[in-house]
């Protein structure tokens, strides 16, 4: 095994503030971090909002950036702390992801959020602003998409459904469950299909289970692993790997596909700055294996989840053979997508092979 690279040792850090949910009625920002993909496709972003108002009776509200494609990230900034600053807004809800959210968080104000915390729900790109939050000192919700998991197809999956309201409103626990289908794509935006039906789905496998049979319990932390990355390299992890002690690490990756060498890369990374030997577990998600450009064939495809598998078994067990892995759980970039706790705490049961999520309380009596 390779000895992890360590730094000083350091308390590890205390538990992120659960922002408190919103109630029926109140108003949640919808706003566009990075892509204003609302922009480009408002069809589908205008289903979504639709969808979003039914399925949680809150009142979708947009801001000036969400559908400007191509926005300045000083005005995605300005966009995010007046949604913090409105005292009417009581969730902030990211339309998509993109691939520059990196220009834009150096422009937050910390004291923003830190006044009025509020629910945050972005997953790929906005893996910088969820980490960014953590500075602060407060959660968020890995998923959530509005243009890709509430506005496309028939209607809104289950267990989408169920983790929304978890995160938005009702607090409590759940036991993340396999939907028992899986899309890597919805149909392109402009495609009248989008609004109507699903992608192509295709039964889903069991999750793989790996390390010892015992269950850990733990906050998140990671994301996207391209995006972790970047973060890494920028040197805004604001935090020793000490600090992660007992955490779960999220790790899913993007559309744009990267190959299981890749992937074996850039855990590798993790792995020598310390991060994977602190751990207590990680949950990975059932990767994208497909993209418009680039559509295999069903064996190629299940090859290449397999690689990524692999890949990810055997980094991790390199640097920490204690840590529970569970390997194809949906809360990336597929769909249906469970939206799960960022900060907030998750288990692993290796023995009965259950992943539950804890997404806070619900809101208080009015």
């Amino acid at each position: 095994m390779l000895a992890p690279t360590t730094t000083a040792a350091a308390a590890p850090a205390p538990d992120l503030r659960q922002p408190p949910k919103a109630s029926p009625g109140d108003r949640v920002a919808v706003l566009s971090p990075s892509f204003a993909a609302p922009g480009f496709a408002p069809a589908v972003h205008e289903q979504a909002m639709r969808r979003l108002e039914e399925a949680t009776g809150l009142v979708p509200v947009e801001y000036p950036t969400t559908r400007q494609v191509g926005a300045d990230p000083r005005a995605r900034a300005h966009d995010l702390e007046a949604a913090f600053t409105d005292l009417s807004i009581r969730a902030v809800l990211a339309s998509v992801g993109g691939d520059d959210q990196i220009t834009v968080t150096p422009h937050l104000d910390p004291a923003v959020v830190r006044a009025d915390p509020k629910p945050f729900l972005g997953y790929s790109d906005n893996t910088h602003l969820l980490h960014w939050l953590a500075g602060p000192g407060v959660a968020g919700f890995y998923g959530g998409s509005t243009q890709v998991h509430r506005g496309p197809g028939p209607g809104l999956d289950d267990v989408h459904v169920r983790s929304l309201r978890a995160a938005l409103i009702e607090g409590g626990a759940l036991e993340l469950t396999d939907p028992g289908e899986s899309e890597d794509l919805v149909h392109d935006w402009l495609d009248p299909r989008a609004l109507t039906e699903h992608g192509d789905r295709e039964p889903t496998a069991p999750w793989s289970w790996h390390g010892p049979e015992t269950a850990v319990s733990g906050p998140t932390w990671g994301g996207c692993l391209e995006v972790v990355e970047q973060v890494l390299a920028a040197g805004r992890m604001g935090r020793p790997p000490s600090s992660l002690r007992g955490h779960v690490l999220l790790l899913e990756t993007s559309e744009e596909l990267p190959d299981a060498g890749a992937v074996s890369r850039m855990l590798r990374n993790l792995g020598e700055r310390g991060i994977l030997g602190e751990i207590a577990g990680v949950l990975a998600a059932r990767p994208p294996v497909s993209s418009f450009e680039d559509r295999p064939d069903p064996a190629e495809r299940e090859r290449r989840r397999e690689a990524q598998r692999e890949a990810i078994v055997d980094v991790v067990t390199r640097y920490n053979p204690g840590a529970v892995v569970c390997v194809g759980v949906p809360f990336g970039h597929t769909r249906p997508q469970w939206i799960v706790p960022y900060g907030g705490t998750v288990t692993l049961d290796g023995v009965t092979r259950r992943v539950s999520a804890d997404y806070g309380p619900a809101a208080a009596a009015s």
